[in-house]
């Protein structure tokens, strides 16, 4: 690693400082401040998958298709690819608050030029526009929160918050409900309300947003280390004024050698040469968990409207958003105690069997039965999924951590993200043709199977990482052997 862009050498506690702070309102602040992200996401996606019918109309909505549908999903997962790894690189060069405050920005303004689409160029577009905005998101935000968030308490907290999609999801799919009655609200208008609450929530976001604070773990990589004690002084405080507990001092210290950028080579070297077997597993769980949600969320309310006469989709995609938030709350607290490696291995294969059986029997089913099906599916889905993002972000050394998020977010969705809505946009119009909605079932069958596949890698190849300190899990590229100063060994 070259030593030109090198800029000091400190060694620091703030990673123990910051691990060893008990539970406070302080913490909170940072889960409703970053968290809310994924309230956003989920509430964009259920938007769009309850309105197939009024996005079809072509006197009120755009006149979509099924596939136009399905790649409405797919551009604005291809803008959240894109922006996840356009934002990744300069949140790991920037700084996570700086990112977490434009990318919010983005959402909003493709969210609100949503609203006022008038044909589907338009609204391919601003979902491209909107999907950048959430992929930016992820990166800076995955980033943020398990670089302020105690080690012991991470796992449970980033899954928790990861979950939290579905309370947006739920929200979303019951206020469509009312935007969508013809006898409540003109049809020409609903679905651009739909979009419009989205950026209502998105501004009052903002505002929870300025008092979270820069990740002091990234300003002392960076040569900020005067910022980030002055940080981590003003969080002790804090907290020890809101829970009345002495801090216990600490001697664990970390020396590392700053500098001001990394540089994308170091950071492609990082995954690919020196943890090999991490971007193998990262990879797996990615492309899993984005084929079977985008591929199913996408065309779920087109799925009930065309083989079921369902309508009002919202009530039957509230109950899987219940369902997958349930699971992400219910199980998050076993990544901790019980371990990473045997919980994200065993959510993944358990949802893959029970996606595969429901695949079997689906020509036996009605509207109610399947959705049943498919909550069970996602109760133990969603805790898995979630710990993807949990995994990539703390596997990998901190100074490419946002990037390395993204990156796999990226590769991840694009393989599964992006085929999986177009593969169930066509398998939904042939099996129209024919009102035989088995022909959907190889797409059930390709989830189940990616699922799977990725708890058996898991099994394999899993990090125990609960409970251990960021730089522990691996050594940042920067930090240097406490005897020899020479750079810290790499794990595979």
């Amino acid at each position: 690693m070259s030593h030109a862009v090198e800029t000091g050498r400190i060694t620091t506690d703030i990673p123990a400082r910051l691990d060893r702070l008990p539970w406070s309102r302080w913490h909170w602040i940072i889960v409703i401040g970053l968290g809310t992200v994924w309230i956003l996401d989920g509430l964009e996606v259920t938007i769009v998958g309850s309105m197939s019918d009024a996005l079809s109309a072509p006197s009120t909505g755009l006149g979509l298709r099924s596939w136009d549908i399905g790649f409405a999903g797919a551009i604005y997962v291809a803008g959240a690819c894109l922006g996840a790894l356009a934002f990744g690189q300069l949140t790991d060069r920037f700084g996570r608050k700086k990112l977490f405050m434009v990318t919010l920005g983005v959402y909003l303004v493709g969210t609100v030029l949503t609203a006022f689409s008038v044909n589907p160029t338009w609204y391919f577009a601003c979902r491209f526009v909107t999907g950048a905005g959430i992929g930016g998101e992820y990166a800076a935000i995955n980033s943020a929160i398990d670089e302020l968030i105690p080690a012991r308490y991470r796992g449970r907290v980033d899954i928790a918050i990861n979950g939290s999609f579905w309370v947006g999801a739920a929200v979303g799919s019951l206020l469509t409900i009312p935007l969508l009655d013809p006898t409540m609200i003109n049809q020409s208008y609903g679905w651009r309300l739909a979009f419009a609450l989205g950026a209502i929530l998105a501004v009052g976001v903002l505002f929870v947003r300025r008092n979270v604070p820069e990740s002091p773990r990234w300003l002392f990589i960076h040569g900020h280390d005067e910022h980030g004690e002055e940080i981590v002084r003003d969080i002790e405080r804090t907290v020890h004024d809101e829970t009345g507990q002495d801090l216990a001092e600490v001697d664990e210290r970390i020396t590392v050698r700053q500098r001001r950028t990394i540089g994308l080579g170091l950071i492609a070297r990082t995954m690919v040469t020196m943890y090999p077997r991490r971007t193998v597993l990262c990879l797996s769980l990615f492309v899993g968990q984005a084929f079977l949600y985008n591929a199913f969320f996408f065309t779920y309310g087109d799925t009930l409207s065309t083989f079921f006469g369902v309508t009002q989709a919202g009530y039957y995609i509230a109950v899987f958003a219940v369902s997958n938030f349930l699971g992400a709350l219910v199980l998050s607290p076993l990544f901790d105690r019980v371990g990473r490696v045997v919980m994200i291995s065993s959510t993944y294969i358990v949802s893959g069997v029970l996606l595969g059986v429901t695949g079997l029997i689906l020509g036996n089913l009605d509207a109610t039965t399947p959705t049943m099906m498919g909550a069970i599916v996602f109760f133990f889905a969603s805790a898995g999924a979630s710990a993807a993002y949990l995994t990539a972000s703390e596997v990998f050394p901190l100074e490419t951590r946002a990037l390395c998020v993204a990156f796999f977010y990226s590769i991840g969705t694009a393989i599964g993200g992006i085929t999986g809505p177009l593969l169930f946009g066509r398998l939904l119009d042939n099996a129209s043709a024919g009102k035989d909605i088995t022909g959907i079932a190889v797409g059930y069958f390709i989830g189940a199977a990616l699922m799977a596949l990725g708890g058996v890698v898991e099994a394999f190849l899993g990090v125990r990482a609960e409970g251990q300190s960021l730089e522990n899990i691996p050594k940042p590229l920067t930090a240097e052997d406490a005897e020899t100063g020479e750079p810290a060994p790499a794990q595979t």
